[in-house]
């Protein structure tokens, strides 16, 4: 499980401070994925990245009971002047994963050849995507976290390999995930919360936190 305890955070823009959670509490119980909907620039991310612990909480505790995965599509611990071989074999030493087996399924499911043996930093956007996402699958975890949905890219082979593998482990896993819409969460998630003036309104049923949603918008 994940849970939240009193946790508050914000930021100062430079002219006000944004508020982002305001004394907070609630918990993301194994088996029951939760979907959290949330305008855009209300925290979403900084609320995954906490759940993740790549942030900390400015009071109170965020507590995690379960292997709890970094955000889809974060590059976090990717050294960006090192090739994907040497990423992936890093990553998989940090998780006590055999650098071998990481190493193969990354190739295989990003399909990108020579560039694979070629620093991150040369590759374009949608690159960076792919191999991003083949090191979340690489790794398996209980709770995964999920930020505006799954990401597509231009490769339709990617795609159907990368988007096959997680649906399978989706099926065993509880996953987090947030969103401006509503249909971003449908096939995530059926309980659900509204992010609204720092305060995280938890509801049993995804339509009862769109009724709120759809209203306060």
């Amino acid at each position: 499980m994940i849970e939240f305890d009193n946790v508050s955070k914000s930021f100062w823009t430079g002219q006000q401070r944004k508020v982002i959670l305001d004394r907070a509490s609630f918990r993301v119980e194994m088996g029951r994925s939760l979907g959290i909907l949330a305008p855009n620039g209300t925290g979403k991310t900084t609320i995954m990245n906490m759940m993740a612990g790549l942030e900390k909480p400015d009071e109170g505790e965020v507590r995690r009971g379960a292997r709890v995965s970094f955000p889809l599509g974060f590059m976090g611990g990717v050294v960006m002047k090192n090739t994907a071989t040497e990423n992936s074999r890093y990553i998989a030493r940090l998780y006590g994963l055999d650098p071998d087996y990481v190493e193969a399924f990354c190739r295989y499911i990003c399909g990108l050849e020579e560039y694979f043996d070629m620093p991150i930093a040369t590759y374009s956007q949608g690159m960076r995507a792919r191999f991003s996402f083949a090191l979340l699958l690489a790794l398996e975890f209980d709770i995964y976290l999920i930020d505006e949905g799954m990401p597509s890219t231009t490769d339709a082979e990617f795609n159907r390999k990368a988007g096959s593998i997680l649906r399978d482990r989706l099926k065993e896993a509880t996953v987090v995930i947030v969103s401006h819409q509503p249909k971003t969460l449908e096939a995530f998630a059926r309980q659900a919360a509204v992010l609204r003036d720092g305060r995280l309104h938890m509801f049993d049923s995804l339509d009862e936190a769109r009724r709120l949603y759809e209203y306060d918008a």
